[in-house]
C-alpha cells in the first residue's frame, strides 16, 4: 500500500513583509523621481521606515538597525547621501546574495552601489530606478507565489 503525504508550509507573515517592503520601495521610488531635490528627506525616511518595518517581522536586530542608522546619518548629514546610500546598498546586496538567496536582485543592488560611487551626481535617479526595479521584482515574485 502506497501512502503519500504532502506538507505545504506557507508563511503569511513573510508574504506580508514582502508586500509592505515592495509597496514602500515603490512609493519611495516614485517620490524620488517626482522630487529629486528632496532626496535626503525621502531616502532618510525610507531607510528609517524600512528598519522599523523589519522589527515586527522578526528580522534580526542588526539587520533592522543598519537601515535606521543609515537613515539617521542621511537626515543629520545630507551631504553624505551618496556614500551612505552606496554603503547601505553594498551591505544590502551582500545580505541578499549570502543570506536570502536572491542572486539577481543582489547583483543588481551591488551594481547600483558601484554606479553611485562612480557617479554621485546621479544618486537621486539611480536610487529611484533601483527602488522601482526592487519593488517590481518583489511584486512579480509575490504574484508568482499566489
Amino acid at each position: 500500500m502506497l501512502t503519500q503525504f504532502h506538507i505545504e508550509l506557507r508563511d503569511e507573515n513573510r508574504t506580508t513583509h514582502h508586500l509592505w517592503n515592495a509597496l514602500l520601495a515603490l512609493a519611495t521610488g516614485v517620490l524620488t523621481l517626482i522630487f529629486p531635490n528632496f532626496l535626503y528627506l525621502i531616502a532618510g525616511v525610507y531607510l528609517i521606515a524600512l528598519g522599523l518595518l523589519f522589527i515586527p517581522f522578526r528580522i534580526p536586530t542588526p539587520f533592522a538597525a543598519i537601515p535606521i542608522i543609515g537613515g539617521l546619518i542621511i537626515l543629520i548629514f545630507p551631504t553624505l547621501i551618496p556614500i551612505t546610500l552606496a554603503v547601505f546598498l553594498g551591505l544590502f546586496g551582500l545580505m541578499l546574495l549570502l543570506s536570502f538567496g536572491f542572486a539577481f536582485i543582489g547583483v543588481i543592488t551591488l551594481i547600483f552601489a558601484l554606479l553611485i560611487i562612480v557617479n554621485p551626481s546621479w544618486v537621486s535617479y539611480l536610487i529611484a530606478i533601483f527602488l522601482l526595479i526592487y519593488a517590481l521584482s518583489n511584486l512579480i515574485r509575490l504574484a508568482r507565489e499566489k
